[in-house]
Protein backbone atom coordinates (compact mmCIF):
# COMPACT_ATOMS: atom_id res chain seq x y z
CA UNK A 1 0.00 0.00 0.00
CA UNK A 2 1.26 3.50 -0.86
CA UNK A 3 2.63 5.18 2.32
CA UNK A 4 0.30 8.18 1.95
CA UNK A 5 -2.69 5.85 1.57
CA UNK A 6 -1.49 3.97 4.63
CA UNK A 7 -1.54 7.20 6.63
CA UNK A 8 -5.09 7.94 5.41
CA UNK A 9 -6.25 4.46 6.47
CA UNK A 10 -4.71 4.92 9.91
CA UNK A 11 -6.41 8.33 10.22
CA UNK A 12 -9.79 6.91 9.12
CA UNK A 13 -9.61 4.10 11.67
CA UNK A 14 -8.76 6.54 14.47
CA UNK A 15 -11.73 8.72 13.51
CA UNK A 16 -14.01 5.67 13.28
CA UNK A 17 -13.18 4.54 16.80
CA UNK A 18 -14.20 8.00 18.11
CA UNK A 19 -17.44 7.85 16.08
CA UNK A 20 -18.34 4.32 17.19
CA UNK A 21 -17.72 5.10 20.88
CA UNK A 22 -20.12 8.02 20.59
CA UNK A 23 -22.74 6.01 18.67
CA UNK A 24 -23.70 4.10 21.81
CA UNK A 25 -24.32 7.35 23.70
CA UNK A 26 -26.20 9.53 21.21
CA UNK A 27 -28.49 11.12 23.83
CA UNK A 28 -25.57 12.90 25.43
CA UNK A 29 -24.07 14.42 22.29
CA UNK A 30 -24.00 18.17 21.83
CA UNK A 31 -25.27 19.03 18.37
CA UNK A 32 -25.21 22.34 16.55
CA UNK A 33 -27.23 23.43 13.54
CA UNK A 34 -25.07 24.95 10.76
CA UNK A 35 -27.99 25.61 8.47
CA UNK A 36 -31.31 24.08 7.40
CA UNK A 37 -30.95 20.28 7.79
CA UNK A 38 -27.20 20.72 8.23
CA UNK A 39 -25.93 19.48 11.58
CA UNK A 40 -22.55 19.13 13.22
CA UNK A 41 -21.85 17.27 16.45
CA UNK A 42 -18.88 17.26 18.79
CA UNK A 43 -18.12 13.83 17.27
CA UNK A 44 -17.63 15.32 13.78
CA UNK A 45 -15.16 17.77 15.28
CA UNK A 46 -13.26 15.23 17.41
CA UNK A 47 -13.05 12.75 14.52
CA UNK A 48 -11.82 15.49 12.18
CA UNK A 49 -9.14 16.55 14.64
CA UNK A 50 -7.93 12.96 14.98
CA UNK A 51 -7.61 12.70 11.18
CA UNK A 52 -5.77 16.02 10.85
CA UNK A 53 -3.39 15.16 13.71
CA UNK A 54 -2.57 11.77 12.16
CA UNK A 55 -1.92 13.28 8.72
CA UNK A 56 0.13 16.27 9.90
CA UNK A 57 2.22 14.00 12.14
CA UNK A 58 3.31 12.15 9.01
CA UNK A 59 3.23 15.09 6.55
CA UNK A 60 3.57 18.38 8.48
CA UNK A 61 3.91 20.55 5.34
CA UNK A 62 0.74 19.30 3.60
CA UNK A 63 -2.42 21.43 3.29
CA UNK A 64 -5.83 20.47 4.70
CA UNK A 65 -9.37 21.01 3.36
CA UNK A 66 -11.77 19.78 6.03
CA UNK A 67 -15.55 19.78 6.42
CA UNK A 68 -15.69 21.49 9.83
CA UNK A 69 -12.44 23.41 10.30
CA UNK A 70 -12.00 24.60 6.72
CA UNK A 71 -8.73 25.10 4.84
CA UNK A 72 -5.26 25.43 6.29
CA UNK A 73 -1.76 25.55 4.84
CA UNK A 74 -0.55 25.75 1.25
CA UNK A 75 1.12 22.87 -0.53
CA UNK A 76 0.95 20.92 -3.78
CA UNK A 77 -0.56 18.21 -1.55
CA UNK A 78 -4.02 18.82 -0.05
CA UNK A 79 -5.90 16.31 2.14
CA UNK A 80 -9.68 16.54 1.64
CA UNK A 81 -11.48 15.32 4.74
CA UNK A 82 -15.08 14.54 5.66
CA UNK A 83 -14.82 13.03 9.15
CA UNK A 84 -18.43 11.83 9.22
CA UNK A 85 -20.39 11.73 5.98
CA UNK A 86 -23.98 10.94 6.90
CA UNK A 87 -24.15 12.94 10.17
CA UNK A 88 -27.97 13.01 10.06
CA UNK A 89 -28.08 9.20 9.82
CA UNK A 90 -25.54 8.93 12.64
CA UNK A 91 -27.50 11.26 14.93
CA UNK A 92 -30.65 9.16 14.39
CA UNK A 93 -28.85 5.87 15.00
CA UNK A 94 -29.11 4.80 11.35
CA UNK A 95 -25.97 2.73 10.60
CA UNK A 96 -25.16 4.32 7.22
CA UNK A 97 -22.27 6.77 7.52
CA UNK A 98 -18.57 6.84 6.71
CA UNK A 99 -15.23 8.55 7.09
CA UNK A 100 -13.96 9.98 3.78
CA UNK A 101 -10.35 11.06 3.15
CA UNK A 102 -8.76 11.95 -0.20
CA UNK A 103 -5.37 13.31 -1.19
CA UNK A 104 -5.14 15.83 -4.01
CA UNK A 105 -1.74 16.36 -5.66
CA UNK A 106 -1.41 19.35 -8.00
CA UNK A 107 -5.17 19.42 -8.54
CA UNK A 108 -5.62 15.67 -9.13
CA UNK A 109 -7.07 13.20 -6.60
CA UNK A 110 -4.41 10.49 -6.15
CA UNK A 111 -5.39 8.58 -2.97
CA UNK A 112 -8.78 7.75 -1.47
CA UNK A 113 -10.19 6.08 1.62
CA UNK A 114 -13.87 5.61 2.49
CA UNK A 115 -14.37 3.66 5.71
CA UNK A 116 -17.72 2.34 6.95
CA UNK A 117 -17.22 1.56 10.64
CA UNK A 118 -20.60 -0.17 11.04
CA UNK A 119 -19.75 -2.90 8.51
CA UNK A 120 -15.96 -2.62 8.79
CA UNK A 121 -15.84 -1.98 5.03
CA UNK A 122 -12.57 -0.29 4.07
CA UNK A 123 -12.61 1.09 0.51
CA UNK A 124 -9.27 2.35 -0.83
CA UNK A 125 -7.89 3.55 -4.15
CA UNK A 126 -4.62 4.83 -5.57
CA UNK A 127 -4.71 6.52 -8.97
CA UNK A 128 -3.51 4.12 -11.66
CA UNK A 129 -3.38 1.16 -9.26
CA UNK A 130 -7.07 0.26 -8.82
CA UNK A 131 -9.77 0.27 -6.15
CA UNK A 132 -10.07 -2.19 -3.28
CA UNK A 133 -12.54 -3.29 -0.62
CA UNK A 134 -10.74 -4.81 2.37
CA UNK A 135 -7.70 -5.57 0.16
CA UNK A 136 -9.81 -7.26 -2.55
CA UNK A 137 -9.80 -5.62 -6.00
CA UNK A 138 -13.21 -4.22 -6.92
CA UNK A 139 -14.86 -3.34 -10.23
CA UNK A 140 -18.10 -1.62 -11.16
CA UNK A 141 -20.93 -4.03 -12.03
CA UNK A 142 -21.40 -5.55 -15.45
CA UNK A 143 -24.92 -4.13 -15.77
CA UNK A 144 -25.37 -2.59 -19.22
CA UNK A 145 -28.99 -1.41 -19.23
CA UNK A 146 -30.53 1.26 -17.00
CA UNK A 147 -33.68 -0.88 -16.81
CA UNK A 148 -31.64 -3.50 -14.91
CA UNK A 149 -29.76 -0.92 -12.80
CA UNK A 150 -30.12 -0.16 -9.10
CA UNK A 151 -29.45 3.57 -8.82
CA UNK A 152 -28.58 5.60 -5.72
CA UNK A 153 -29.39 9.26 -5.28
CA UNK A 154 -29.63 11.98 -2.67
CA UNK A 155 -32.57 14.31 -2.19
CA UNK A 156 -31.88 18.05 -1.96
CA UNK A 157 -31.70 18.85 1.75
CA UNK A 158 -30.22 22.32 2.32
CA UNK A 159 -31.04 24.20 -0.89
CA UNK A 160 -34.36 23.70 -2.62
CA UNK A 161 -34.09 25.98 -5.65
CA UNK A 162 -33.47 22.91 -7.82
CA UNK A 163 -36.12 20.73 -6.20
CA UNK A 164 -38.63 20.82 -9.04
CA UNK A 165 -35.99 19.81 -11.56
CA UNK A 166 -34.72 17.07 -9.24
CA UNK A 167 -38.22 15.63 -8.76
CA UNK A 168 -38.72 15.44 -12.53
CA UNK A 169 -35.42 13.58 -12.94
CA UNK A 170 -36.34 11.35 -9.99
CA UNK A 171 -39.71 10.50 -11.54
CA UNK A 172 -38.10 9.65 -14.88
CA UNK A 173 -35.24 7.65 -13.35
CA UNK A 174 -37.66 5.70 -11.14
CA UNK A 175 -39.61 4.57 -14.19
CA UNK A 176 -36.54 3.72 -16.26
CA UNK A 177 -34.41 1.84 -13.69
CA UNK A 178 -34.76 -1.27 -11.54
CA UNK A 179 -35.08 0.98 -8.47
CA UNK A 180 -33.83 4.11 -6.73
CA UNK A 181 -32.25 4.23 -3.27
CA UNK A 182 -31.55 7.19 -0.98
CA UNK A 183 -29.33 5.92 1.84
CA UNK A 184 -27.98 9.31 2.98
CA UNK A 185 -24.17 9.19 2.77
CA UNK A 186 -22.74 10.16 -0.63
CA UNK A 187 -19.25 8.78 0.12
CA UNK A 188 -20.79 5.32 0.61
CA UNK A 189 -23.06 5.68 -2.42
CA UNK A 190 -19.94 6.23 -4.55
CA UNK A 191 -18.08 3.36 -2.86
CA UNK A 192 -21.08 1.10 -3.55
CA UNK A 193 -21.00 2.01 -7.24
CA UNK A 194 -17.28 1.19 -7.25
CA UNK A 195 -17.84 -2.31 -5.84
CA UNK A 196 -20.92 -3.09 -7.95
CA UNK A 197 -23.63 -2.87 -5.28
CA UNK A 198 -25.21 0.05 -7.16
CA UNK A 199 -24.99 0.56 -10.90
CA UNK A 200 -25.15 4.36 -10.80
CA UNK A 201 -25.51 7.41 -8.56
CA UNK A 202 -26.47 11.06 -9.04
CA UNK A 203 -26.94 14.06 -6.78
CA UNK A 204 -26.98 17.87 -6.90
CA UNK A 205 -25.11 20.29 -4.71
CA UNK A 206 -22.74 18.12 -2.68
CA UNK A 207 -19.54 19.40 -1.10
CA UNK A 208 -16.05 18.59 -2.41
CA UNK A 209 -15.30 16.76 0.85
CA UNK A 210 -18.30 14.42 0.29
CA UNK A 211 -17.21 13.20 -3.13
CA UNK A 212 -13.43 13.57 -3.54
CA UNK A 213 -12.50 10.11 -2.24
CA UNK A 214 -15.55 8.30 -3.65
CA UNK A 215 -15.04 9.70 -7.15
CA UNK A 216 -11.54 8.17 -7.35
CA UNK A 217 -12.91 4.82 -6.11
CA UNK A 218 -15.41 4.78 -8.99
CA UNK A 219 -12.84 5.81 -11.61
CA UNK A 220 -10.31 3.22 -10.45
CA UNK A 221 -13.04 0.57 -10.47
CA UNK A 222 -13.75 1.23 -14.15
CA UNK A 223 -16.74 3.54 -13.80
CA UNK A 224 -17.36 7.00 -15.25
CA UNK A 225 -17.75 10.14 -13.11
CA UNK A 226 -18.76 13.61 -14.32
CA UNK A 227 -21.02 16.49 -13.37
CA UNK A 228 -24.67 16.34 -14.45
CA UNK A 229 -23.78 17.68 -17.91
CA UNK A 230 -21.16 15.01 -18.58
CA UNK A 231 -18.37 17.53 -17.89
CA UNK A 232 -15.32 17.49 -15.62
CA UNK A 233 -16.05 20.04 -12.89
CA UNK A 234 -17.99 17.90 -10.40
CA UNK A 235 -15.55 18.50 -7.51
CA UNK A 236 -16.17 22.24 -7.81
CA UNK A 237 -19.92 22.23 -8.54
CA UNK A 238 -20.87 19.33 -6.28
CA UNK A 239 -23.25 18.04 -8.98
CA UNK A 240 -22.24 14.45 -9.67
CA UNK A 241 -23.21 11.54 -11.89
CA UNK A 242 -21.46 8.20 -12.03
CA UNK A 243 -22.06 4.62 -13.05
CA UNK A 244 -20.99 1.66 -15.12
CA UNK A 245 -19.90 2.89 -18.57
CA UNK A 246 -23.17 1.85 -20.26
CA UNK A 247 -25.59 2.79 -17.46
CA UNK A 248 -23.83 6.15 -17.03
CA UNK A 249 -24.63 7.12 -20.63
CA UNK A 250 -28.29 6.21 -20.25
CA UNK A 251 -28.57 8.13 -16.96
CA UNK A 252 -26.93 11.16 -18.57
CA UNK A 253 -29.51 11.25 -21.35
CA UNK A 254 -32.36 11.09 -18.81
CA UNK A 255 -30.85 13.94 -16.78
CA UNK A 256 -30.10 16.05 -19.89
CA UNK A 257 -33.77 16.11 -20.83
CA UNK A 258 -34.52 18.03 -17.62
CA UNK A 259 -31.25 19.78 -16.83
CA UNK A 260 -31.34 22.47 -19.47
Amino acid sequence: MHPMLNTAVRAARRAASIIQRASSNLDHLSVEKKGHNDFVSEVDRAAEQAIIDTILEAYPTHAIMAEESGNRGQSEYTWIIDPLDGTTNFLHGVPQYAVSIALEHKGVITQAVVYDPCRNDLFTATRGVGAYLNDRRIRVSKVRELTDGLIATGFPYTRFDNLENYINIFRDMTQKSAGLRRPGAAALDLAYVACGRYDGFFEFDLKTVDIAAGSLLVQEAGGLVTDLNGEEGFLQSGDILCGTPRVFGQMLSVIRQHNK
